[in-house]
């Protein structure tokens, strides 16, 4: 890997996805064989997306396809949970939204999370840290291609070895397709989708705030909607009415290298959202599995947010000096 960028985003991605949400707690995460795993998993899956993105010279139109495409691998190909009634991490979501053998509720859920939190997350927040290599490329091709076979690797041995559990054949190949599909989709878009904005940005402290009820919005809807919603393809549009409105609204500013600040509390807020959690999920004594670390965890990740948002203060100040 070329530098400490790359190696920076590849722990990060699973300590975001998995660690800060609470999905695999630090009892968890720290298992050596889970968390070469995981690394394996995210840190390769945000990797590649990162490279592709840059390679191709797109933007973050295309990062949030790859990272749909991302999505699909992980929970359709690997761990089969958008198939899989049984999974561990269903609950009432293994029946309601199923529909000829997919889970459809919770692979639309899925597929927006990964994408959000565990690929364009992370790689905004190594980008802001490292704003002098934000436009280059982190790894070269032979990185490339073995970070390609070490996802293929992985993912393989999720599929054969999680559970027992096999798709459909007719389902599962429309999962690969769609990988396929989005992949080419996001190297086709246009060089300046979603770059027409014609305002600037809101103030930071509303755009952290913007991203924590973002974040929130989709939390609640997907984990309280199949007990408030008694039809599921509604909840699907609702679903797919939260992004297309965060889409909209985020569409309409100038992104550009005067407002990285601006892009890092948007971030921000997402995360904080994630940290808000770590104490309540601290204290869940219903879990099945073992919280404790939780409050550390987000004390840690809250403390890091200040230090990156303390040194784009100073580079912005730098900037507006120069």
């Amino acid at each position: 890997m070329r530098g400490r960028p790359a190696l920076v985003l590849f722990f990060l991605a699973p300590a975001i996805a998995e660690l800060l949400s609470g999905s695999a707690p630090p009892a968890e995460f720290f298992n050596p064989i889970g968390f070469v795993l995981l690394a394996s998993l995210y840190g390769s899956g945000a990797l590649i997306v990162r490279e592709l993105k840059v390679r191709w010279n797109k933007g973050y139109v295309s990062l949030f396809i790859l990272g749909a495409a991302y999505s699909i691998i992980e929970e359709g190909l690997m761990v089969k949970s958008f198939f899989d009634p049984n999974w561990i991490d269903l609950g009432v979501l293994g029946s309601y939204g199923r529909w000829m053998d997919v889970n459809w509720v919770w692979a639309e859920w899925l597929t927006i999370y990964h994408a959000v939190f565990s690929i364009a997350i992370p790689i905004t927040l190594v980008e802001l840290v490292y704003i002098d290599k934000r436009g280059e490329r982190w790894i070269g091709n032979k990185t490339f291609i073995a970070l390609t076979f070490l996802l293929g690797a992985v993912t393989a041995l999720g599929y054969f070895a999680l559970t027992p559990y096999r798709p459909p054949t007719a389902q599962y190949a429309l999962a690969v397709f769609s990988v396929v599909i989005l992949t080419v989709l996001a190297w086709k878009l246009p060089l300046n989708t979603g770059k027409k904005g014609k305002f600037k940005p809101p103030k930071p402290s509303k755009l952290a705030l913007v991203g924590f009820l973002i974040a929130l919005s989709l939390f609640l809807l997907f984990m309280a909607g199949p007990y408030l919603v008694p039809q599921p393809l509604a909840l699907m549009i609702l679903g797919t009415a939260l992004v297309y409105l965060a889409a909209s609204f985020l569409r309409r500013y100038r992104w550009s290298s005067e407002t990285l600040y601006h892009k890092f509390a948007l971030t921000a807020g997402a995360v904080g959202f994630l940290i808000a959690l770590t104490p309540l999920q601290e204290l869940d004594s219903t879990r099945p599995d073992d919280p404790r670390g939780m409050l550390i965890v987000g004390i840690v990740a809250l403390s890091m947010l200040l230090l990156l948002a303390r040194k784009l203060k100073r580079e912005t100040s730098k900037n507006k000096a120069v």
